[in-house]
């Protein structure tokens, strides 16, 4: 850890103008992988059922899962598809499956199911139809929710800085760890339901706490260099962030049978990555530029 530290070091107090370009190619490359997803799919995310509307069904059955997907997929290939495993918690055995579908009708998904020999009835199935216009009112509500979220985060941040470059490079970098999350989550082609919303919206606050640990202590503290202070933040923040990582990475693999838990943690584990990146790419290089050119 040390020695990566030291590393660290040499790079930004040699480099540092270079590593505030990091971040802006990499927000750029964000923007076109939107662009794309929305060109092919008509929407900059890939949204799951609770958020377009369509049917979850659950299944308790020992029926393979991947002959179950196959034999769905080959006679509703137009339809969207997403099946996956129903496990006991901490476990691997399968307990039932677990499937979101668009596009097909409740009775004739029924039907289905029953030709392949799996029993439908009150007791092992189970199935919810969310419409069209409920998930698109859930997508609306929830976009707002992150909107009104991120502006009042940029609020209190100019209230509590009163320096528009600072406070502008903190709202940049909660804006980026956004954006780039978002991105990753095209490319890896996993949905978003509201779960996946709810960790957007924690993202925001974990993406400032660094930045806000930096910003005060380079521009309220007055002990050594500025490169001091942004090292002595650095070795702090990366501290959180890497245990907080560690945790999440536990989370993911010590708890396989839930998609909620598992979709929330990658979304803020990649979130936490953007962040490294944006905190100490470009806001450490704004402020060391501000404070020792500007503000002098």
């Amino acid at each position: 850890m040390s020695k990566i530290m030291r590393k660290l070091e040499k790079l930004f107090e040699e480099k540092y103008k270079y590593l505030i370009f990091v971040p802006l190619i990499l927000l750029l490359l964000s923007f076109l992988v939107l662009g794309v997803n929305y060109y092919k799919y008509g929407e900059i995310i890939n949204k799951d059922v609770s958020l377009k509307g369509g049917i979850t069904a659950t299944i308790y059955t020992s029926y393979d899962v991947t002959k179950f997907e196959q034999a769905l997929r080959e006679k509703y290939d137009n339809a969207d598809i997403s099946v996956r495993k129903l496990s006991n918690f901490g476990t691997s055995e399968q307990k039932g499956i677990i499937l979101d579908v668009s596009g097909i009708e409740e009775e004739e998904l029924t039907n289905f199911i029953n030709d392949l020999g799996i029993e439908t009835n009150n007791e092992n199935y189970s199935i919810e139809q969310i419409g069209s216009s409920l998930g698109q009112s859930f997508y609306r509500q929830t976009t707002l929710a992150i909107f009104f979220a991120f502006v009042l985060m940029a609020l209190v941040v100019f209230l509590m800085f009163r320096t528009v470059i600072p406070s502008i490079a903190v709202v940049f970098a909660a804006f980026f760890d956004m954006i780039f999350t978002v991105a990753i989550l095209d490319l890896m082609h996993i949905k978003i339901s509201i779960s996946g919303i709810a960790a957007l919206l924690l993202l925001i606050g974990y993406s400032i706490d660094t930045d806000i640990l930096l910003t005060n202590r380079v521009l309220r503290r007055n002990e050594g260099t500025v490169f001091e202070r942004v090292i002595d933040s650095m070795k702090t923040g990366l501290t959180m962030v890497i245990a907080a990582m560690a945790a999440l990475i536990a989370g993911i693999i010590l708890v396989p049978g839930s998609e909620v838990i598992r979709l929330m943690f990658t979304i803020i584990l990649i979130g936490l990555v953007a962040d490294i990146i944006a905190t100490y790419g470009f806001n450490a290089g704004i402020l060391r530029w501000y404070v020792e050119k500007y503000k002098r």
